[in-house]
């Protein structure tokens, strides 16, 4: 019998969720919309979100489904397996416009509840098929953001650990779900105050790579595993603690993809399109990924960089180990790229920006001009992790260097 997280427990979660992620800190208000999707595993979860939207005065739009399962060849029991198998060409590229238009005018919030019944159900689907499905959605991505960066519009996700979620990390389920417990402070007697606390932490280091942005030219990134440096670009502000994902301990922002030279191993397998790829090794030159390797699911590594844009670094993170109480890999990126243990993590995103990292107003932020400043656009916004050691140097335009990130800490 599955392991299910006390009552109380979830409802803790549910009001970190509803009442501290969304709204960029400060919850929703009476009489907001909130889209809440998830899966028939995290059907506990996705009930005390439900009621927490009800209990703040708000309004729920469900949009609940099947698990996806890999299944056999007698018994498919996976609507996205059955879909990629079956599916011709015209399907994969539908979009239907109106009725995601119709959704994205409506909600004011966005809470996604990952839960995987079947962290491979997808293994052996063409990886093209796969690729050419986001292509045709991107437009819904496109207009999310668009509403998100005129401050109408919010999102959070969460973590339902399932029994096959615990396997793939090695974990029982008891152990998985006390990862999520301490890493979202749901041990605590109030969660958002914690929450709170340690997010008026971070944005004192926040606040000094924000004061030092203008100044840098280059980010160096050097450890055993890595050798790689980043053009940070003109106008950039580094992020954090606005209840996007839950949890999330990282300061990140989105570099000029134009000045990414270096190679850089990651030791974190990849959880992805329902697949695993392992051993992945990256080289860039000139903002490019000039060769990629994996150890497993390489061909689905290359046709996903083979995806327009995706190609090029769209995000640059670190986390700081003393915020983040991850010690644990969980075989799922949302925990993995805000990993704690000894040395922090590192992660970069290939494809996709996160175009509100421009220092000034995004609203006004022509995509022309986003383009000219370095900012990326793609359908894939993919994040690897490491956890290795390393030492982030900022070489700055006046020809001095500051470290600001070493052994598993920011030092500014």
């Amino acid at each position: 019998m599955a392991y299910t997280p006390s009552d109380t427990v979830l409802k803790k979660y549910a009001d970190v969720l509803v009442n501290f992620a969304l709204g960029s800190g400060k919850g929703i208000k009476k009489g907001e919309v909130v889209r809440v999707s998830g899966s028939e595993s995290a059907k506990p979860l996705f009930i005390a979100v439900c009621n927490a939207i009800v209990e703040a005065g708000g309004h729920v739009l469900s949009h609940y489904g099947p698990d996806d399962e890999h299944g056999d060849k007698r018994r498919n029991i996976s609507v996205s397996r059955y879909f990629y198998e079956h599916a011709q060409p015209h399907q994969i590229k539908f979009f239907p416009a109106k009725y995601l238009k119709g959704v994205v005018e409506q909600m004011d919030h966005s809470i996604f509840l990952l839960a995987e019944k079947d962290p491979h159900a997808l293994k052996g689907i063409d990886p093209k098929k796969i690729m050419a499905r986001g292509l045709a959605l991107k437009p819904f991505m496109d207009w999310r953001h668009e509403k998100e960066w005129k401050n109408k519009f919010t999102w959070t996700i969460g973590l339902y650990g399932t029994p096959a979620m615990a396997r793939e990390a090695g974990l029982s389920e008891k152990e998985y779900w006390n990862q999520i417990i301490k890493a979202c402070f749901l041990d605590q007697k109030n969660p958002i105050a914690k929450w709170q606390q340690v997010y008026r932490d971070i944005e004192k280091y926040r606040s000094r790579l924000n004061k030092l942005s203008p100044k840098i030219d280059r980010l160096h990134a050097k450890g055993s595993d890595m050798d790689l440096w980043i053009k940070l670009g003109d106008k950039r502000s580094w992020h954090a603690g606005r209840g996007r994902n839950i949890p999330s301990f990282e300061i990140f922002t989105s570099p000029d993809w134009r000045g990414t030279n270096g190679w850089i191993r990651f030791n974190q397998p990849l959880y992805r399109y329902s697949n695993k790829i392992t051993g992945i090794e990256l080289w860039f030159k000139n903002g490019r990924v000039i060769k990629s390797k994996a150890k497993t699911n390489e061909k689905l590594l290359k046709e996903m960089i083979a995806t327009k844009n995706a190609d090029k670094i769209g995000e640059y993170s670190l986390t700081d180990r003393r915020h983040s109480r991850i010690t644990k890999f969980m075989a799922e990126t949302l925990f993995d790229e805000n990993m704690g243990g000894p040395y922090g993590n590192t992660h970069l995103a290939l494809g996709m920006s996160y175009r509100d990292t421009y220092a000034g107003d995004v609203s006004k932020l022509t995509t022309k001009q986003a383009e000219k400043l370095g900012f990326n656009d793609s359908s894939v916004h993919t994040d690897i992790i490491s956890t290795t050691r390393r030492t982030v140097t900022a070489h700055l335009k006046d020809g001095t260097t500051k470290v600001i990130y070493k052994d598993g800490q920011f030092v500014l």
